[in-house]
């Protein structure tokens, strides 16, 4: 892999860039990741956007779902990721609760992310209910990134974790949605397990980028999490993620190599070590045999 972004992909992705990559059909490779290294990773690659997602709570704090996610940890993490970029676009989910009792509660929590944290962009769930709050930070001059169909922090409403918008009536319903956020002042959107159908009509309806996960080729372009696509989250890989590469056997098998080169005392070896200069070490050790005799002759 390279380690400097691609040719022609040196300039720092905006908002505008989606845009006009929708308008160009390019397709927009986005990655979730939490952390510098992470960061550095996939800026390197040359990943348009890297987002900095709640899923945190489950993929590194080991919560089991993203609820427990606060801001302080949002902005923790995404100050993290902001640190490791250089080029690509920073979206910071915003947690639950941190947007949804009023949006002058949103705008000083998405100020935050972006003041404190370095973000370039906010994401949050919902659709038409959460309408209100999108103009209201993109008014502010707060680039939003809606998020429809699976909204994790709504699992419980949404009994689980499985694909949404199957049937007609909340398919026409989640089109609305579109409209209503593009209409709002949103700059794209991601779509979370939805029919793969379902996301190419609204990919076509709409003027503004949109972004699968779970929701099929038709997107203008797609999210993965950075553990899920190199085999870093464990045995279980979702449906709509593919492993790329299987880094956690690769990271399993070094680290035992290195406790039994500790346990055999292979390792650290010569090379590891830093000397002292003789002269040094023989008055030390000159030193400690006066303080001996000085000992047994008390």
């Amino acid at each position: 892999m390279s380690a400097s972004p691609r040719a022609g992909q040196s300039r720092p992705v905006t908002t505008s860039t989606f845009r006009a990559n929708k308008a160009a059909g390019r397709r927009i490779a986005m990655v979730t990741a939490y952390d510098v290294s992470g960061a550095r990773l996939a800026d390197a690659a040359g990943v348009d956007a890297i987002l900095v997602g709640d899923s945190l709570g489950m993929v590194v704090l080991g919560y089991g779902s993203t609820l427990p996610v606060t801001m302080a940890d949002m902005l923790h993490h995404t100050a993290a990721v902001v640190r490791g970029t250089t080029r690509a676009l920073v979206v910071a989910d915003m947690p639950f609760l941190s947007f949804q009792v009023s949006p002058e509660e949103a705008l000083r929590n998405a100020g935050r992310l972006m003041a404190e944290a370095g973000a370039g962009a906010v994401k949050l769930e919902g659709g038409t209910s959460v309408a209100p709050t999108v103009k209201r930070l993109t008014d502010a001059g707060i680039p939003v990134m809606g998020h429809l169909g699976l909204t994790p922090q709504s699992v419980n409403q949404l009994g689980g974790y499985k694909v949404q918008a199957k049937e007609s009536a909340p398919a026409i319903a989640l089109l609305d949605d579109c409209l209503t956020l593009q209409a709002a002042g949103a700059f794209a959107i991601v779509f979370e397990c939805i029919p793969a159908e379902l996301a190419a009509i609204a990919t076509a309806e709409l003027d503004i980028p949109t972004i699968g996960i779970g929701a099929g080729a038709g997107c203008d372009g797609e999210v993965q999490v950075f553990h899920d696509l190199l085999g870093l989250g464990g045995d279980f890989t979702p449906r709509h993620a593919r492993r790329f590469a299987e880094v956690g056997a690769l990271i399993t098998s070094a680290l035992a190599e290195y406790v039994d080169e500790v346990r055999e005392g292979a390792f650290p070896g010569d090379e590891q070590c830093t000397h002292m200069d003789p002269r040094a070490l023989d008055e030390v050790r000159a030193a400690r045999q006066g303080r001996r005799r000085a000992g047994e002759e008390e």
